[in-house]
């Protein structure tokens, strides 16, 4: 086993968002950076997430996008303020990524892809002499030195600090597999379990509603959760996926969180879906008293009220012939479709996970209070957010929050240092 003291150097473990960003961070105060990844190549969770065109923020106010990371919105603002959202994008742009705001605020490059922004990132940060070593798994520590399963075997390493950088648990065939959580524990970090967020929950279908429209959209519709349909407050608008075992998609997913903690507290939760935003229950309810002649209700519906397909077959799903057949009784049922939740769908299927390392061992820099010198950002630590752009945003905010910790933590250290040679 190769045991290598670099006193000089800074190791940064995770190749992804918030290690690269750490890394840059470092590197740029002239300090010796290598970042270690047990993957084949880096950014890989990143280019997963351009093939649906890469999302990097959002351009609302701050003081809105702060509010995306519920309970932990304390927690990230700090680093919000290190890395806005304007300054994320003005970031983009001075590695030569140009980029527009989509209708919903979202901001992407102009080509919507991931790999030019990574490539040119990867050639500004080996130009700062950062060094890349891939398929390096960490597994944890032997006395003081990280310990590396290479290629070239088994390397132990003393670096001056660390930056641990590896994920959550979404996402494992990525290298977000959350291997890294017992090496922690182990030091004395507590960790909040792993759960799924911005995911799909189990739907029982009928089999003739499973294998007709498994794998259709529905789109344009607003959803809440409650017991109830009533008030106004809580309606999201988006897109909804069935898939064989029940609902996934954008709209889901931003009621992903609430979802999750209401079926873990009582075993299930309810989703009301309105399939009609633009209309209301009176003016639906009226539209559906017209006589029908000798139309079909499927004719009946498509013509007054728009619904066809899947939406239609909701109606069917989720409601008795009796209301089917009562004008008042269907106008409500489409304003309010109930569709009941099971579990969340498995962690490895999720956008993102819930979890990780406990902002409460983490000092004001994101250094673990076990382990002096080393320090957690992205989605290791405790944290979730929407889609949007706010789940990487964070992450690069994080990694140069630590980074900048890193920074202090040396420097703290050389006036020690020097203050012990003065005397």
């Amino acid at each position: 086993m190769q045991d290598h003291n670099l006193s000089s150097l800074v190791a940064v473990i995770g190749a992804g968002p918030a290690g690269l960003m750490a890394a840059e961070v470092i590197a740029r105060a002239g300090h010796e950076v290598a970042v270690f990844d047990a993957m084949p190549s880096a950014g890989r969770k990143l280019l997963r997430a351009g093939i649906g065109g890469l999302n990097i923020t959002h351009a609302e106010p701050l003081a809105n996008f702060a509010k995306r990371y519920g309970e932990r919105n304390g927690a990230i603002a700090p680093m919000l303020e290190m890395l806005k959202p304007a300054q994320l994008t003005e970031w983009v742009h001075e590695l030569g990524i140009e980029t527009f705001v989509g209708s919903s605020q979202r901001v992407f490059p102009v080509d919507k892809k991931a790999a030019p922004l990574l490539r040119a990132w990867l050639k500004r940060l080996r130009g700062m002499g950062v060094q890349f070593h891939m398929r390096s798994r960490w597994l944890g520590w032997e006395g003081k030195a990280l310990h590396f399963e290479t290629a070239q075997g088994s390397i132990l390493l003393r670096p001056e600090a660390t930056v641990l950088a590896m994920g959550g648990a979404s996402w494992p065939e990525l290298g977000s597999d959350a291997r890294w959580v017992p090496c922690l524990r182990d030091r004395g970090v507590s960790i909040v379990p792993f759960r799924p967020s911005n995911c799909g929950f189990q739907v029982n279908w009928s089999e003739h509603f499973k294998s007709r429209y498994a794998r259709q959209p529905i789109k344009s519709v607003r959803a809440r959760l409650g017991t109830s349909a009533a008030g106004a407050d809580g309606w999201k608008s988006g897109e909804l996926m069935v898939t064989e075992e029940g609902l996934e998609g954008g709209l889901v997913y931003a009621l992903s969180a609430t979802a999750r903690e209401q079926v873990a507290q009582h075993g299930g939760t309810t989703l009301w879906l309105d399939l009609t935003p633009g209309r209301s229950e009176a003016q639906l309810a009226t539209r559906l008293a017209e006589p029908r002649g000798k139309n079909s209700m499927a004719k009946h519906l498509k013509g007054k009220a728009g619904l066809e397909g899947v939406k239609a077959s909701l109606l069917r799903e989720f409601g008795g012939t009796s209301t089917m057949s009562d004008p008042t009784q269907l106008a409500r049922l489409i304003k309010a479709v109930p569709i009941n939740l099971g579990a969340p769908f498995s962690i490895d299927r999720a956008i993102s996970s819930a979890g990780g390392v406990c902002f409460e061992g983490l000092d004001e820099h994101l250094m673990l209070k076990a382990i002096p010198g080393v320090f957690c950002a992205g989605e290791m630590l405790d944290w979730e957010a929407p889609t949007g752009g706010y789940l990487i945003t964070a992450c690069m905010a994080s990694g140069k929050f630590a980074g900048s910790g890193v920074l202090e933590f040396l420097a703290a250290r050389q006036a020690r240092l020097r203050g012990g040679i003065d005397l």
